[in-house]
């Protein structure tokens, strides 16, 4: 089990400055990025400094990291996947959910989806769209519902998104039952860049993160189980 403190970080976008400076700022623990990195360079040379001095670090797909296959490339070349599975870190059990809705596969608030599954959808592309014998590059980090059903069966206190959850103009409500599903008592996001905080109808703690912010998770006051 990972042990220390466990930073939080909004959406880099190649800026990882600030991330930097606060990792330096404490001691060793697990850095989570909610996705967005962007990254010009593989992701253990940017953070080499504070991986070296310790740091564990997991990491979220976000729609910028399936852009060009250097970004995806330098992201997901770093073992620290957090999607769509589940890890013990702090003491806590933290959950990923990696990317984005997107309407060719399934948008929330437009309607069921139209396919289920990757297996299925792979099925129907057309004979250019496979890469890298597999998904298109673009819906690397698209969210699928068997994604919903794989979460689901993860239990753990603290989930971490790159959508929002519906505290989130523009979030999602499938994301607040979601994290109710596998008992999440805290949701911590990326994505729309900014920072607040939100307690959700079903009692779940929001945690949303601006551009690059890193956001330290007071281990001495855990998440609350839900109201």
């Amino acid at each position: 089990m990972a042990e220390g403190p466990i930073l939080f970080a909004g959406d880099p976008h190649r800026n990882f400055a600030p991330i930097l400076r606060a990792c330096h700022a404490h001691p060793p623990g697990t850095l989570i990025l909610l996705g967005d990195c962007d990254c010009q360079a593989p992701l253990a040379h940017i953070l080499a400094p504070v991986i070296d001095n310790g740091w564990d670090v997991r990491w979220i797909l976000g729609n910028r990291d399936t852009e060009t296959e250097a970004a995806y490339d330098n992201l997901t070349s770093h073992k620290g996947d957090l999607g769509l599975r589940a890890a013990p870190i702090g003491g806590l059990s933290v959950a990923g959910l990696p990317g984005v809705f997107k309407p060719r596969v399934w948008h929330p608030l437009e309607g069921p989806p139209s396919y289920q599954t990757r297996a299925a959808f792979q099925a129907a592309l057309r004979p250019d769209e496979p890469w890298r014998g597999g998904l298109p590059l673009f819906h690397r980090d698209t969210i699928f519902p068997e994604d919903f059903d794989r979460v689901a069966a993860l239990p753990c206190d603290i989930l971490v998104t790159h959508e929002a959850p519906s505290s989130h103009p523009h979030g999602f409500a499938v994301i607040d039952a979601l994290a109710e599903r596998c008992g999440a008592r805290l949701i911590v996001h990326g994505h729309h860049h900014q920072s607040y905080a939100a307690i959700l109808p079903n009692g779940i703690r929001v945690r949303g993160l601006g551009l690059a912010e890193p956001w330290l998770l007071d281990l001495a006051d855990p998440p609350p189980h839900r109201l």
